[in-house]
């Protein structure tokens, strides 16, 4: 391993402890591990946690001569956290098409890890794929007592234009009472000229106080489209359907009772009748959005909207699929984007309808917001439909 004394010691802790949380082996076995390179340690943890060689240990020692040759200096790692970033563009995790992390991960993630932190945010900036995987990893395999988290430090804007538009009202005035202390010893023809003066400078300072507000408004607007776009407005959740009957006065509806660990179950209102009977949808897990305005559809009140995915021309419809042991009420999340939903969603303000566009399934069939994938405690969520719009 390409480090230093001391460094070389943390990566090894680093690495021992997270195996030992990945083949979930007693922590204290970790300062027992014999080994100087990462090869030798991870043959040993293996060996002790009574697993076998996995059937693609080739790839596996690929990524441990990797992560062996990886320097410590964060000034030489840039080749390899580039080169690691082309190979994470197309998955989720280092090895097969899967959502599941593999010692390669872990052991990957723990070389790398404090190369990231010593990272400046537009380095780490151009390293999105590592920077999600690293996300990825860290919530599944639940390093975060044995890691810091790596962040990107946003700078806080300050508008400045307010400051700058006082300026040249100070002046006009201060220039307007210039002039009006020096008439009073002019002749009058030169008094009337200075009047025109400063009733023209009084006219500018208006002017420029009235050009104020003009300045700020495009500012806020394209600061509240950013906002509204933002898939972190919904509060979207599993729901469990305990019940589906169709509606009563439209053939096209159908009425749920959807379960999202409330104490009361929400009731609504789907345009699945065409794509999904009553008895398909019972009992069936399903991604909710609960905070939109609820609302009557033909006469039943509808507290929530069902995401589905459809293909291009419609003739396919069907609920997003949830992973075994997605448990209902609990939030989807998004790697690597923060913030807490509204309340309820504005529908002058068309938030669902500006974030929508954005939702859609990648070639795997993965739900995703921009291609960061719909994520539960158990895994993605999916549809069998490729390259669907989700709405």
């Amino acid at each position: 391993m390409a480090t230093n004394g001391t460094s070389d010691l943390k990566r090894k802790q680093g690495i021992v402890s997270s195996l030992c949380k990945h083949f979930s082996l007693d922590p204290a076995f970790s300062s027992q591990v014999p080994g100087n390179d990462i090869k030798a340690l991870y043959i040993n943890i293996l060996k002790s946690s009574g697993k076998e060689s996995p059937q693609n240990n080739d790839e596996v020692m690929k990524w441990i001569a990797f992560a062996d040759s990886f320097p410590s200096d964060s000034k030489a790692c840039h080749g390899g956290l580039n080169e690691l970033n082309t190979d994470l563009a197309k998955k989720s995790v280092l090895l097969g098409n899967g959502f599941t992390p593999s010692e390669a991960d872990v052991i990957v993630f723990s070389v790398i890890h404090s190369s990231m932190i010593a990272l400046s945010t537009p380095e780490k900036e151009k390293l999105p794929h590592v920077m999600r995987w690293m996300d990825y990893i860290q919530n599944s395999e639940d390093l975060g007592a044995l890691f810091e988290k790596i962040l990107l430090e946003k700078p806080v804007f300050e508008p400045q234009i307010a400051k700058a538009a006082a300026k040249p009202e100070v002046t006009s005035i201060a220039k307007g009472t210039v002039q009006n202390t020096k008439i009073t010893d002019k002749p009058d023809t030169e008094k009337n000229a200075k009047k025109s003066d400063s009733a023209d400078a009084k006219k500018k300072a208006k002017g420029d106080k009235e050009a104020v507000p003009e300045k700020k408004a495009p500012e806020k607007e394209a600061s509240d489209k950013d906002k509204e776009l933002s898939v972190s407005l919904l509060n979207i959740q599993v729901g469990l359907i305990r019940k589906a009957w169709k509606h009563p006065s439209a053939d096209s509806l159908l009425v749920e009772e959807i379960d999202v660990g409330e104490a009361k179950v929400r009731q609504v209102v789907s345009g699945l009748a065409k794509y999904c009977s009553p008895e398909d949808l019972t009992n069936r897990r399903v991604v909710l959005i609960t905070n939109v305005k609820p609302g009557k559809l033909r006469d039943v009140m509808s507290e929530g909207l069902v995401l589905c995915a459809s293909n291009e021309d419609h003739t396919k419809v069907e609920p997003l699929l949830l992973p075994e042991g997605a448990k209902p009420g609990e939030c989807i999340s998004f790697s690597g984007i923060d913030g807490k939903p509204e309340d309820v969603l504005n529908p002058k303000k068309k938030q669902l309808e500006k974030i929508t566009p954005n939702l859609f399934t990648d070639e795997k069939g993965v739900a995703t917001f921009k291609g960061i994938p719909f994520m539960t405690s158990a895994g993605p969520c999916t549809s069998s439909i490729p390259k669907a719009s989700i709405k």
